[in-house]
């Protein structure tokens, strides 16, 4: 099997991190208080008004809870990939090249961190009540599209870890750049892209594609009108962002790894 020594060296990484008890509970826990920070922010603002961008409470939160998942997810399989910048700046890289490996599955495999994991679970709890909350009138296709979007979103957050990291191979402390995008783009796509100016909501919501992420989608689980004035098939097709970014990604990462140059140390 291909993948078997991927897996393998995941599975060394988590029994690694989980010989050391507390620190892995700790590090558990700790995981949850930036998603914890951000939901109370999203909370407070409806203390001081009945809706967000023409959106309820219910409504904010969906779309917040699938932003959630899916970059709680994406940043489970892909997120430690930030750390290549270190392994070109240090020459480490150069031992990954040699191995009749794929150069970014070993990356992903070496440093797995399985401490995310608990991100999941906490988005999918939060997910859980805003569906309750917001009373989707379910059907299959619905059903489906949630599946569908949340698979989608993850591959897109992962798209943008891996293509935002690759930047290293030519600038090297590129690590903020990185962090603009991906946390950035999980803060855009947290609330209704209604409540955004039109620039801001062009550049982010359709040049980059971020607004297919949750927005989209959480309106065709609702029902609801788009306020920014495209139509109810949107959400519906907005799904396949995520293999676009895919396959941009891609591009970006090969083109990258065959213009790396040893740093010699």
């Amino acid at each position: 099997m291909a993948d078997r020594p991927y897996f393998a060296l995941a599975a060394a990484q988590v029994r690694s991190q989980a010989s050391y008890r507390v620190s892995f509970w700790l590090d558990m826990a700790g995981n949850l208080v930036v998603l914890s920070a951000d939901l109370i922010a999203m909370l407070i603002m409806f203390r001081v008004t009945d809706d967000l961008g023409g959106f309820t409470r219910p409504q904010v939160l969906l779309m917040f809870a699938v932003t959630a998942v899916a970059f709680s997810v994406a940043d489970l399989a892909v997120g430690n990939i930030e750390r290549i910048r270190v392994y070109v700046r240090t020459g480490t890289l150069d031992t990954v090249l040699v191995r009749p490996l794929g150069v970014l599955g070993q990356l992903l495999a070496v440093d797995f961190s399985i401490r995310r994991l608990s991100r999941i679970v906490y988005a999918a709890v939060i997910l859980a009540v805003a569906l309750h909350l917001a009373h989707v009138a379910w059907t299959v296709p619905k059903a489906l599209l949630l599946l569908i979007a949340i698979v989608s979103g993850a591959l897109f957050f992962a798209s943008l870890f891996v293509a935002t990291a690759t930047v290293a191979f030519w600038w090297i402390e590129s690590g903020e750049l990185g962090n603009i995008v991906t946390y950035g783009g999980r803060d855009f796509t947290s609330y209704p892209m209604s409540i955004y100016g039109a620039w801001f909501r062009r550049l982010f919501g359709f040049v980059l594609g971020l607004g297919f992420i949750s927005y989209y989608p959480a309106l065709a689980l609702l029902g609801q009108p788009d306020p920014v004035g495209l139509p109810a098939w949107t959400g519906w097709v907005a799904p396949l962002a995520g293999p676009l970014a895919a396959a941009v990604a891609a591009l970006i990462w090969r083109t990258g790894v065959r213009h790396y140059r040893s740093t010699g140390s």
